[in-house]
């Protein structure tokens, strides 16, 4: 997927959990645009792995293998914790 196709990146971001759209959406949404192609990139390939590691991941249950994921990973638990709670 391309970086900068933005309506593909949006869709993909909409998962089947209600608690991975309040991490995913709101990192998409206030976030992306100021992430490096590097980071865009890891944050695609992330959007490419099936909702329960992603689950597990983002609710510190476990860690993805790759160190690029799991820095993807931190930053999003660390922006949204910073950002605090927003409406999806």
């Amino acid at each position: 997927m391309d970086i900068n196709d933005k309506a593909r990146i949006h869709w993909a971001c909409r998962r089947g959990m209600l608690e991975l759209d309040i991490s995913i959406m709101p990192f998409f949404r206030y976030e992306y645009d100021s992430l490096s192609d590097g980071d865009k990139q890891l944050f695609i390939r992330l959007l490419e792995h099936p909702d329960p590691d992603l689950f597990n991941w983002l609710m510190n249950h476990g860690e993805p293998d790759d160190s690029g994921l799991k820095r993807i990973v931190s930053l999003i638990q660390e922006r949204n914790q910073q950002r605090g709670p927003v409406a999806i």
